[in-house]
Formats: C-alpha cells, structure tokens, sequence
C-alpha cells in the first residue's frame, strides 16, 4: 500500500461501495492521503508480524502487489529476496484466514518470455516460458498464489501488466526512455506495449470486485518501438549493435539508469500480448493507449524551476 500502485489501488478501493474495512502493508508509508485504510509500516522479512496482521483482520478478499521489479526501487539481489519473502509470508498468511475467498496478484506479460516475441501477441492460453529474472519472479508469484488456491478453494486472479508507466512509478524503462541519450537495437527494434499505472490500479479493483479466477493481460491498445519513442520524447538516439549493449548499459548504470535483463529484452525483441479477455473478464478497457503512456512520460517535468521573488515582481 506504500509503493505508487499500491496506494492508487487503495485510494480507488476506499472509493468503492462494496469495501468496508480495508487494510495494508508496506515497507514505505502510502504515497497518497487515505481515509479508511489501516496501514502497518513492516518489512518483507517480518513474516511473523505480516502473518498476524492478515489473519487478525481475516479479509474476504487479498491483493498482493508486493513485487520488487529489478532497478525500479533496489537491484536485482534485493529485488528478488523481497518479492520472495513478501510473497511468502502474504500468501501464506492468506491460506490461514476462514472468510478469505479470492486471491488478486500481480504478474506481468514477462511471463511469456522471448518465446513469444513480436509482433506475436499471445494470449492468456500461451504457455509461461520466462526468459528474464523478472519473468521468472512473477511466474514464481503466480505459481504459489495457484497453489495456495487450489489448497484453500479460492477464486486466484493473475493480472498480467504489461510495463507500468505513470508520473511517479519507478521504472526502469520509463528511466531510460528519459535519459538525453537513449540506446535503441539498431538492426531489431521490435515493438512494445505498456500500461499506465492508473489503468492497472483500476484493473485490480475490478479484479477483486469480481473475484476474478484466471489470468487477464492487461495491456494498454497499440503499440510502438524504442526509437519512435525516443523520436516522440525528443532525445538523441544511440543506434547499437551486439557487444556495444554492454558498454551502453555499463555507462547508462553510471548515469542512474540501469538496464535489467527484461528491459534489454523488450528493446531488442518487443513485448506485447493479447489484452482483449480485459474487456470480457474485468467489464475494463485502457483509457490511454501505449502512445498516450508514452507522451505523457514525456511531459512530466524532472526538474521545475520557480523565479526568485526579484524575478516575480519584475
């Protein structure tokens, strides 16, 4: 509930008529202002605390956002030993309680891997073959969640997102993308679809509200590749090829902006998948396609500058 996600989701839940208590947990305070939420500030390790809070409060139905995308918040080692230990404990906390009766989790079109590249757009029926570390992080998280519902015999639903972009998400794309100098694959720049992260916040609510029992790909229509978007976004192309991505992504990590496996993926082979099921399964559909992601993480300032007060009266 801390993360930017995970506090839209929350304030959008406070709004809906069907929510009655509703409680969170993070290891950073919410980034927006609730209202009815109780919030327990813990640590992914805290399992113990973590298994008491969920079962004390022995909800009807659980959202598990706790994903650590690598170089988003922290690298890759902790990424991956905190979605691991988060997952543990809130989906193990989650068999425990009586009145539980679905399961929401996050997951993302990285499941499916390099096998289905683009332009194929696979659907929910493809088979999960995840190539990154991220791929195989959420395929862990929908593996346990799956497990954990066939044990308890509760409704599991598995949003697939495809990457999150919003004007406070930490993304390891959206970070590169806004760099003054932006690598893209010269001789394969396959096309990529995203999401914006209000459109996702709003695919969980609708998720939860109707118990959802499959996996959904939630994918924002349309799609485009990493040199329209640097052209879009205005900022100087950097053509590679083979051996010179190591060099770029050694120099990018120097100037904040890592790039983890998966992104390195999306940028040599694309990424996109099949959202139409969103509509039939959620009653949902992107308000913004992946071109409108793209110019409004463009249009969000990084530094505003405010005159001197001399300034002002002049």
């Amino acid at each position: 509930m801390g993360g930017e996600l995970g506090s839209l989701v929350a304030a959008k839940l406070e709004a809906e008529p069907w929510v009655g208590a509703l409680v969170g947990i993070d290891v950073d305070p919410p980034r927006r202002r609730l209202h009815k939420a109780e919030f327990h500030l813990l640590q992914p390790s805290q399992r113990e605390r973590i298994v008491d809070v969920v079962t004390k409060f022995n909800p009807h139905v659980v959202i598990n956002l706790s994903v650590w995308e690598p170089d988003a918040r922290t690298g890759l080692a902790h990424a991956r030993q905190f979605t691991a230990d988060a997952t543990t404990a809130i989906i193990g906390a989650a068999a425990e309680c009586p009145a539980l009766e679905s399961m929401v989790v996050r997951s993302g079109i990285e499941v499916y891997g390099r096998e289905h590249q683009a332009p194929t757009r696979p659907d929910e029926t493809a088979p999960l073959h995840p190539t990154s570390e991220y791929g195989r992080m959420l395929a862990d998280i929908e593996r346990q969640a799956r497990d954990v519902g066939r044990r308890v015999g509760i409704a599991v639903g598995k949003l697939r997102l495809a990457p999150v972009l919003g004007k406070h998400v930490p993304s390891p794309l959206g970070r590169l993308l806004r760099q003054p100098l932006v690598p893209y694959s010269m001789l394969a720049d396959a096309p990529f679809a995203v999401i914006e992260d209000g459109d996702a916040a709003r695919a969980f609510v609708a998720a939860a509200e109707r118990r959802l029992d499959e996996p959904v790909n939630v994918v924002a229509p349309g799609a485009i590749t990493t040199l329209q978007a640097i052209m879009r976004g205005k900022r100087v192309p950097l053509p590679l090829v083979g051996p010179e991505w190591w060099v770029a992504a050694r120099l990018s990590h120097v100037l904040g902006a890592p790039i983890p496996d998966h992104v390195v993926e999306l940028m040599h082979r694309g990424r996109l998948a099949d959202g139409s099921k969103a509509q039939h399964a959620l009653g949902f559909s992107p308000r913004l396609t992946t071109p409108e992601v793209i110019d409004h993480l463009y249009a969000w300032e990084s530094v505003v500058r405010i005159g001197s007060i001399n300034e002002a009266v002049a």
